[in-house]
């Protein structure tokens, strides 16, 4: 996320964290979808010169620091001029003690010192003996020897001078530094390399100083953080609520819901944001969650490398609540600068007023790159907006999509297929979902949503036996703008179909989205 996306999360979201997330699924046939919506290619043959050229000055920069161990903060200098100052503390005293002890020390010098020059006479005699007997052996081997010599000599100083370069060397190199699981060091050869430097270039425009230092810092914070055990902690369990991850979109982005509601209660708010200590669990906590949305992330080249994040502002307590300001501000600056162009989509919904006043004036001071990043969604267009991105099967039911938690029907996206029809103004229109066989262990199942409802709506069953009576499902009766999706089954004991019937009365097209399929009952 560049700088300037931080200072329109921070503004326009006031009350909301930054949070980065969404959901795989079967591409409708028909569902509209948004055409911008595209991320930006990691492979290489797919960048700008300028850019190939950047990503190669970084990772040479990144390989040197990681050979030169300079990419952690190294903390011993400051502990080796402790040491000095306790050793010169310790060495006064003794300084005291050597002044008292020397003339003691100047006696026993002068008797050591005769018994010296005594010693160096006798030793003297004997080593003059000693040249005059080798003399004459040393002259015929000399030329022997000297070589042999040589290489001795050789050998004596290799191993010193390897005992001096020890200290040197003392500090083991470190290659197996990684980020979000990926190597960084180069030489590794791994493909999300590029993928990580390629999101810290892009955050500083491909500045390759700018974006060097911002690795650095990020990879400082999470080493003093202890970032990389965090999955483990047992944070802020009573926000399972405020946000979390549920699915992928259309291009296979984790998607995450960011439910600003929740503290409207004001007994979570106070838990949440009560003091200090307990904000700075909800850094923590939005932290943990980017972990665990990475996780689910394909760093590597045509992979899904980010997120699609949905903000819900519905009931949120606003920028009037400083406290969730505070912390929303704190947040957005934690995932701003340690995780970089991880978010592909920020779509806000359910937008109350304060929302578009702030846009307003933010909008001039936004570069088009930033401004295609965010997407807002007022409460009638919730539905039709998520569809551009998310396909039906895999948007929850409170937003006008067929997934539901635990669902013992539908399995999986590709159990029953959504398919759409438009419903023209004024016009009645029928969906036929068809039992071929009188089957008593077959249930039927399907799943209607209308964006915008408004319209009559009733099911009924049809049997093939022209003598049989038709089976009223639900009875004719008019459904609301704020109605959600329908799911219903029918089982039948003899062939037939069952027929959906949907008459619109206003004066506006409506979209129908459905889907069916029959269940064996065991």
């Amino acid at each position: 996320m560049t700088v300037e996306e931080t200072q329109v999360a921070v503004a326009v979201e006031e009350p909301v964290k930054e949070c980065e997330k969404a959901v795989v699924a079967e591409k409708p046939a028909k569902v509209e979808k948004s055409s911008s919506y595209k991320e930006e290619s990691n492979y290489l043959s797919d960048l700008k010169e300028f850019e190939k050229k950047a990503l190669v000055e970084l990772k040479a920069k990144l390989e040197e620091a990681i050979l030169g161990n300079n990419i952690f903060k190294k903390d011993e200098p400051k502990k080796v001029e402790e040491k000095k100052e306790e050793k010169t503390e310790e060495a006064e005293p003794a300084a005291v003690k050597t002044e008292e002890a020397e003339p003691a020390v100047k006696t026993e010098e002068t008797e050591a010192a005769v018994k010296t020059e005594e010693t160096e006479a006798a030793v003297k005699t004997e080593e003059t003996e000693a040249a005059v007997k080798t003399e004459c052996a040393e002259k015929t081997e000399e030329g022997e020897k000297a070589p042999e010599l040589a290489e001795e000599k050789e050998q004596v100083v290799a191993p010193v001078c390897e005992e001096e370069a020890k200290p040197e060397s003392s500090d083991v190199v470190d290659t197996d530094i990684s980020l979000w699981g990926v190597p960084l060091f180069p030489g590794k050869g791994s493909e999300g390399t590029d993928v990580v430097l390629l999101k810290f270039l892009r955050a500083r425009e491909f500045k390759v100083n700018e974006a060097f230092e911002m690795l650095k810092k990020t990879l400082q914070w999470r080493k003093d953080s202890k970032i990389d055990s965090i999955l483990e902690e047992d944070i802020c369990s009573d926000l399972s609520s405020a946000a979390y991850l549920n699915g992928v979109d259309r291009e296979g982005h984790p998607v995450c819901y960011n439910i600003f509601g929740v503290f409207d209660s004001e007994e979570l708010y106070q838990k949440t944001f009560g003091n200090e200590e307990k904000r700075g669990q909800f850094l923590r906590w939005r932290v943990q969650l980017m972990e665990k949305s990475i996780q689910k992330l394909e760093l590597r080249p045509g992979g899904a490398t980010s997120l699609l994040q949905i903000n819900d502002l519905k009931n949120s307590p606003g920028p009037i609540k400083k406290e969730l300001r505070v912390a929303t501000k704190q947040a957005v600056g934690l995932l701003q600068d340690n995780y970089p162009e991880l978010v592909a989509k920020n779509i806000f919904i359910n937008v109350p007023f304060w929302y578009y006043a702030l846009n307003a004036l933010l909008s001039p001071f936004l570069t088009q790159r930033t401004k295609s990043k965010f997407v807002v969604a007022r409460p009638a267009k919730v539905t039709e907006t998520l569809l551009k991105y998310i396909p039906a099967e895999e948007i929850p039911i409170q937003y006008g999509g067929f997934k539901r938690e635990d669902d013992t029907e539908f399995f999986s996206s590709e159990d029953g297929s959504v398919s759409e029809l438009t419903l023209k103004a004024g016009s009645t229109q029928t969906i036929e979902i068809e039992a071929a066989e009188a089957d008593s262990s077959s249930t039927l199942v399907w799943d209607v949503s209308i964006l915008g409802w408004e319209v009559n709506y009733k099911e009924e069953f049809v049997p093939s036996d022209e003598g049989s009576y038709t089976i009223i499902v639900q009875k004719k009766k008019k459904i609301g703008a704020n109605e959600g999706p329908i799911r219903n089954t029918f089982r039948s004991n003899e062939p037939g179909k069952v027929v959906l019937t949907i008459e619109n009365t206003s004066s506006k097209k409506k979209r129908v989205l459905y889907r069916h399929k029959t269940n064996k009952c065991v």
